[in-house]
């Protein structure tokens, strides 16, 4: 399958069109995965805001994931639907410097959430008698706060060294979306420097948070193995265990791209290892927390019986 050329200033993201038949399962599969990825983060951070037993830290903190995920997955997918429904593969120059900005800064600041979520674990499961001391309001919109900012900050410094790299008429990005590995390897000058570059702010927003999550989990199965009580297992994993499977899952896979972009496993499968975590992720990360999360699940069921419960009374009036 040839890819179309004729709009000679915009990029082309030749992505998986070598592929024509994965194309259109992968369509498929990209909508589903991004409907749900909507219906299901949106359901979280209404109930989460909604119901008041979630007026807790931790739930602060996943609606804020929540909220990245549908705007990281907004950044992504739609141009990627469109390009793998027909034969047109283009992105204008504007749009793939948005695309790039938005989906790095998305992405960083949720490497640094999950380990504010990680944190916020550690105080519950450490300091349970002090947790609310330790975890007062402010102190949770300044860590949420440092997590956006921290974003922000590594796009405005990695994506624009990126885009003002010359390109001598380079154009074709071998990815399906506009990624700095991706957009660097466009560059006809030495870049050195900016893999570099790359690896070190990749060791400060992927290697360090994960550094932290680590040490949290460290103390955390300290004082679980002390205290041997079966019952006290069964509730740190249901508070802990779904934010360590959505750790394992993000870092497993956004680390292979980033860390070591040049290696011969990132440049055969990196555009699937990026499809998983900027499409399919997003869409398990409620379904984790939900189905691991009594209070969740709790809260759901109390607004769909308000919910009922008002309807019968407008249709009793």
């Amino acid at each position: 399958m040839t890819v179309n050329e004729s709009s000679g200033s915009d990029f082309i993201l030749v992505g998986f069109s070598d592929q024509p038949q994965l194309e259109k399962i992968l369509f498929v599969v990209v909508l589903i995965s991004y409907l749900l990825t909507l219906v299901g983060n949106t359901a979280i951070i209404l109930v989460s805001c909604l119901d008041s037993v979630l007026q807790t830290p931790m739930y602060y903190f996943l609606t804020n994931l929540s909220f990245v995920d549908i705007c990281f997955s907004t950044s992504i997918v739609p141009q990627l639907l469109w390009n793998l429904h027909g034969p047109a593969k283009t992105i204008t120059p504007t749009g793939c410097a948005i695309q790039l900005y938005v989906s790095l800064a998305l992405g960083s600041t949720e490497c640094v959430l999950l380990a504010v979520m990680a944190f916020d674990r550690y105080a519950a499961v450490c300091r349970p008698l002090h947790y609310a001391t330790v975890m007062h309001p402010r102190l949770c919109q300044s860590l949420a706060g440092i997590a956006w900012l921290s974003g922000v900050g590594n796009t405005l410094i990695q994506g624009t060294i990126t885009l003002r790299l010359p390109r001598c008429g380079n154009h074709r990005i071998y990815h399906f979306i506009c990624e700095v590995p991706a957009m660097i390897k466009l560059a006809c000058v030495d870049i050195h420097a900016n893999e570099v570059q790359l690896f070190m702010a990749s060791l400060v927003l992927l290697l360090l948070p994960l550094a932290l999550i680590l040490v949290s989990y460290g103390y955390i199965a300290q004082v679980l193995m002390r205290l041997k009580s079966a019952l006290t297992w069964g509730k740190a994993l249901g508070t802990c265990g779904s934010h360590l499977l959505v750790v394992v899952l993000f870092y497993g896979t956004i680390t292979a791209v980033y860390i070591h972009p040049n290696s011969s496993y990132a440049h055969s499968q990196g555009k699937f290892i990026t499809l998983l975590y900027t499409v399919v992720i997003p869409t398990l990360n409620p379904l984790i927390y939900t189905l691991r999360n009594k209070d969740v699940k709790g809260a759901l069921k109390r607004l769909v019986r308000k919910d009922n419960s008002h309807r019968e009374k407008i249709l009793a009036k």
